[in-house]
């Protein structure tokens, strides 16, 4: 249950449609590039069940020797442990990957730990490797050349090259009430827990319902068959279930047939209902609308637009989420460009928070006719502008919907004879 639900939050935040801009296309360009080359619209929402499912997710670009490109490491919430922190966010990181190779005849276990070390004047990442012959445990520090022949022991770079840590943290949306001083996040089912051993109980009854209401019947002696046992040589009555034809008799057994059904009726209603009603509390629990996994003849199958009128509550989750995500996407882009700057492959221009837009392509659950109408009206009434009416709408950057806008007024002026307009009106 966790799982599915994991991957229907991955899957209505982000997909492949999601729409990265930047003001200058230079920079664009490279992001997208770069992005493409790591396969990252299709990984992305991978990883983001992940996320849901486990609490957090890291992402750290690194300059590959190899390919001159800048590739994207993924590191998952039990990997992730934060050395240094405050109420907004993670600093200093350790992150931990772990690999196994044969050596003769035993598996050896490496485990390399990348410190991340952020402070007022530099930047400092330390790695560590180390070896065990036991699968759960880190084992003695070994030489990096061990499994990473051109990896330094550490590298430390200044503020004026990069302005933030170079691993950009993820975590769902929602206060961590397990613990309220780490900076970690929840999974989704971190706070139902109970309800998932519920459903998962409700289940195993289920099948232990099904397997018990299977057929049984009792029959006459004359019904049966005998084998010998090979080894004792006692004959073992049994009945031919293959059989299909019978030559009728008539004894006191039951019905004159000499078979009498034992079966038990299976209570599936009651089953099924108790299990809807557990969905329904877990839907509740982690911020989906009711009927989300469960299905209700009666109320049937919301569409994405019914979804929205009711303001449902996966809408509102939904939301929550994508504002995490929209800045960790906006942080990656500058830790992108930084470390391509720094290794000499890009030297454009390295933008801002404010100079990234994200388009989740909300097409999924709003009417883009209607939101056209909306933003229509409101420009006619005079409460919006055509720049606010194009960033909605297109999910583009301020300066990109200006832009836009001075084109398409251009265009209305070449046709008519009226006043210039404001391009900003």
């Amino acid at each position: 249950m966790l799982q599915v639900s994991a991957k229907r939050m991955a899957s209505i935040v982000f997909n492949e449609q999601c729409k990265i801009n930047v003001n200058d296309e230079k920079t664009a360009e490279f992001v997208r590039t770069t992005l493409a080359n790591n396969d990252f619209m299709k990984n992305f929402e991978s990883y983001l069940e992940s996320m849901f499912a486990m609490g957090g997710l890291a992402i750290r670009p690194y300059y590959d020797d190899i390919s001159k490109q800048i590739k994207l490491s993924w590191a998952q919430a039990p990997t992730i442990y934060p050395l240094q922190s405050n109420s907004n966010n993670i600093s200093n990181f350790a992150i931990a990957s772990k690999s196994r190779r044969t050596e003769g005849d035993k598996t050896a276990y490496y485990t390399l730990l990348e410190f991340h070390e952020w402070n007022e004047k530099e930047y400092v990442v330390t790695n560590e490797l180390y070896r065990s012959e036991e699968i759960n445990t880190v084992g003695v520090k070994v030489p990096l050349e061990t499994l990473y022949a051109n990896m330094a022991d550490s590298a430390t770079f200044y503020q004026q090259e990069f302005s933030r840590p170079q691993v950009v943290y993820l975590k769902p949306a929602g206060f961590n009430n397990k613990d309220i001083t780490s900076p970690l996040g929840l999974g989704l089912g971190s706070n139902a827990r109970s309800t998932l051993k519920q459903i998962n109980d409700a289940n195993d009854q289920f099948y232990w319902e099904i397997k018990m209401g299977q057929r049984r019947v009792a029959v006459s002696n004359s019904l049966t068959k005998t084998m010998p046992d090979p080894e004792t040589g006692i004959a073992t009555p049994f009945f031919d279930s293959d059989q299909n034809v019978f030559l009728k008799f008539t004894d006191n057994f039951g019905d004159g047939l000499g078979v009498q059904d034992l079966t038990t009726s299976i209570r599936a209603d009651d089953y099924i209902k108790s299990i809807n009603n557990l969905i329904k509390k877990y839907e509740m629990q982690t911020g989906f609308s009711a009927g989300t996994f469960s299905f209700s003849e009666a109320q049937g199958i919301k569409t994405a637009t019914e979804i929205v009128s009711e303001n449902s509550m996966t809408y509102q989750t939904r939301n929550s989420q994508t504002a995490q995500i929209e800045r960790a996407i906006q942080e990656l882009v500058i830790s992108i460009c930084e470390l391509a700057k720094l290794n000499g492959i890009f030297n454009g221009f390295i933008p801002d928070i404010e100079d990234i837009a994200v388009d989740f392509d909300d097409g999924i659950f709003t009417d883009k006719s209607g939101l056209l109408t909306y933003w229509a009206t409101r420009i006619a009434a005079g409460l919006g502008t055509k720049v606010q009416a194009l960033m909605a709408l297109d999910g583009l950057t301020e300066e990109e919907a200006k832009k836009l806008a001075e084109e398409i007024n251009s265009e209305v002026i070449t046709g008519t004879t009226s006043e210039p307009m404001d391009p900003l009106e």
